[in-house]
This record gives structure tokens, C-alpha cells and sequence, in this order.
């Protein structure tokens, strides 16, 4: 059962000391019995009717479907929706992110939603969509860089006759170390058919040293449109040498933009330089 997992008690975790006086303290994760005030005894019920009971959950959507992205100095706020149907209608919801295989005994990350209760709107008598923000700031909440990545998501909802839904694992979502990308096309202007150098830096946010460093043996793809254009064509694809720096060169043939695009991994997003224009003569 889905909701089982909601009934997990949390007390004896250890926590980094960087962690421990901030919202997201691992041992501050609610089972469904203390967030929501009850716990229906699951035991006692079959599986179908213990289905049937709960509230139905769907379209658990974090920061806009997007991955959370954390820089070094500022807190993220993000909003995740969540909607709930049950016959008796939706009273209230809860949402989390933690970090780790187990909910039990094996979780080192937690980012905790910033209400007391769900902003829940109703589009009908059984059905409504609730909100609520969770903020992640780095350094606390993301005290290592070893929490980047898949988070999984909590998702909760309790209806109007107190029945639950609680679901430790009901989806993942990422959270990533914020990332830069640079480049300088040089020289600037360039005689057609010379050389051109183009430099760059790829870099991202580490949540323990607040400073960003570079992102080493990477691929990176060099990318140039033109003057006339709006779209990008990737030249070449290099990577990042150990200090996150990239280097190639090109032969100048008409005037344009020069970026370096970057894909991103699942620790830390995709990136595109500004384009930096050559004038060609």
C-alpha cells in the first residue's frame, strides 16, 4: 500500500551538524499520522478496500516540471501543485523532497514544504488541485555537493471523511548545482579566412566552498549563427579540460554569433553562453 510508507518514524537519523538547526532537518519528516492528525489503521482493511478509501493523487508537478536549480548564495523558493480527488472531497495536502534509498534509515537530504497547510482550490465536489512552496537554501539544506541529483517526492492528501493518501516514493524530481557558461570569440574584427579562438568556462555552484568551480571533461558543443539568423548550428563538440576551460578553433567566414551550449548531467542543468559576435571583413 502506498500509504504504509507515510507511517515511518524518523527519530534516530544522525545529521550533519551544517543541517541540523535549519526546516530541513532530516528528523523534521512527518509520517502521515503526524501531519495530517490521524492514521487509518491499513491492517485492518483488504487492499481493494483499503484503495477504494483513499484519496487519488495525481499530477504532482515540482517547480513547473522544471529541476530545481541552487546557486551558492541565495535560497530557492519553488511551488509544487498537487491534485486530489475523493468522494468526500479534499480537506488538505503535503509535499516533500528528501535525499537517499530508504525513508527509514537511509536519508540525508530533506526540503520540507513551507506551510502549515495546502492551498487547496476545488474544481468540484470531489476534486481539488492544492500548492504549497518548499525553499532550499545551499549550505544548509544543501550542505554537500553529494545531494545533487534524483530526489524522491512525497505526496499526501487527506479527504473530507479523514481518509489518506501517503506515498513516500510517489515520484522523483531533480535538484542540481546551478551552472555558468562563458565564451570569447577572438579576435574581433577577423579578416575572412583567418583563425578565430574561441574560449570559454564551464562551471557550477558548490554548496560546500559557496564559490563556483569548473566542471571538468565535459562535452561542450561550440555552436555559431549568423549575422542574418536566429538559429544555432553546432560546429564541433569539445570537452572541458580538469579546470572546467574550453578552447578551439575555427576559420572565420562570415559574421555571427559564437556560444558554447552545454547539455547538462542529472547533477547540474543545461547552460548556453551568450553569444559572442565576430565581425568578419
Amino acid at each position: 500500500m502506498a500509504a504504509v510508507s507515510g507511517a515511518l518514524a524518523l527519530s534516530s537519523l544522525a545529521i550533519p551538524a551544517a543541517q541540523a538547526d535549519h526546516g530541513g532537518d532530516v528528523n523534521e519528516k512527518p509520517s502521515a499520522a503526524e501531519r495530517f492528525g490521524t492514521s487509518p489503521n491499513r491492517s485492518a482493511l483488504s487492499t481493494a478496500a483499503a484503495a477504494a478509501a483513499e484519496p487519488v493523487v495525481s499530477n504532482v508537478t515540482v517547480n513547473s516540471g522544471k529541476a530545481v536549480a541552487v546557486g551558492t548564495t541565495y535560497a530557492k523558493t519553488f511551488t509544487v501543485s498537487l491534485t486530489a480527488s475523493h468522494a468526500s472531497g479534499i480537506e488538505d495536502a503535503y509535499v516533500d523532497l528528501w535525499h537517499g534509498t530508504d525513508v527509514e534509515d537511509d536519508i540525508d537530504g530533506l526540503l520540507v514544504q513551507n506551510e502549515e497547510v495546502a492551498s487547496c482550490t476545488a474544481s468540484s465536489a470531489t476534486t481539488s488541485t492544492c500548492k504549497v512552496t518548499i525553499t532550499a537554501t545551499p549550505g544548509s539544506d544543501l550542505y554537500k555537493n553529494a545531494l545533487a541529483g534524483t530526489w524522491h517526492v512525497t505526496a499526501g492528501a487527506l479527504a473530507g471523511d479523514g481518509s489518506i493518501y501517503w506515498n513516500d516514493f510517489h515520484t522523483t524530481h531533480k535538484v542540481q548545482r546551478y551552472s555558468k557558461l562563458t565564451v570569447n570569440a577572438s579576435p574581433e574584427p577577423v579578416t575572412k579566412g583567418k583563425t578565430i579562438t574561441v574560449t570559454g568556462k564551464l562551471s557550477r555552484a558548490n554548496w560546500e566552498t559557496f564559490k563556483y568551480a569548473g566542471y571538468s571533461t565535459q562535452p561542450v558543443k561550440l555552436q555559431f549563427r549568423s549575422k542574418s539568423s536566429s538559429t544555432y548550428t553546432t560546429l564541433k563538440t569539445i570537452k572541458t579540460n580538469t579546470y572546467g576551460d574550453l578552447k578551439t578553433t575555427v576559420t572565420a567566414s562570415t559574421d555571427g554569433y559564437f556560444r558554447y551550449s552545454f547539455a547538462g548531467t542529472t547533477t547540474t542543468p543545461a547552460v548556453n553562453a551568450t553569444g559572442d559576435f565576430v565581425d568578419v571583413q
